[in-house]
């Protein structure tokens, strides 16, 4: 369901903070929004040498950006907790300042997403959809949520 992109941008992350990194944005999503673990997908990325800008200026101190996309249909309150506590495991395990890290949740309605083959339900019913998966799937998600 979630799927959060992380970029970083004049700095390298060692994989083990890549690991703590999708650790700690599962670990967020899963407490603050109730959904399974093995909905959350991490992906890492890395801007070349001289390919961030801004104001059209040449970036050159590290900077980290954080791109959710997850199901809409979560009230404000749980938006607002997701987007800062994410912002601090980005913080904690990048040992960057504050003002080098962005955070961006973006909402999208879950009949225009696909995961594992099924279209999703809205948040609150993954019981449900989970009951209609074949056996064999059902055995892959409990694998990835222990």
């Amino acid at each position: 369901m979630p799927t959060y992109t992380v970029t970083n941008s004049n700095f390298n992350l060692s994989s083990r903070q890549q690991k703590k990194l999708a650790e700690g944005i599962t670990k967020v999503h899963n407490v603050v929004t109730g959904a399974n673990t093995y909905f959350a997908q991490v992906i890492f990325n890395k801007t070349k040498k001289n390919n961030h800008f801004m104001g059209g200026k040449k970036v050159k101190e590290p900077s980290l950006f954080l791109l959710g996309q997850i199901r809409a249909g979560r009230s404000k309150e749980i938006k607002d907790e997701l987007i800062s506590d994410l912002k601090h495991v980005l913080i904690k395990n990048s040992k960057l300042d504050e003002t080098q890290v962005w955070v961006y949740i973006n909402d999208l309605p879950p009949s225009q997403m696909i995961e594992y083959g099924a279209v999703l339900p809205e948040s609150g019913k993954e019981g449900e959809w989970f009951t209609n998966l074949s056996v064999k799937l059902k055995k892959k998600l409990a694998a990835i949520e222990k």
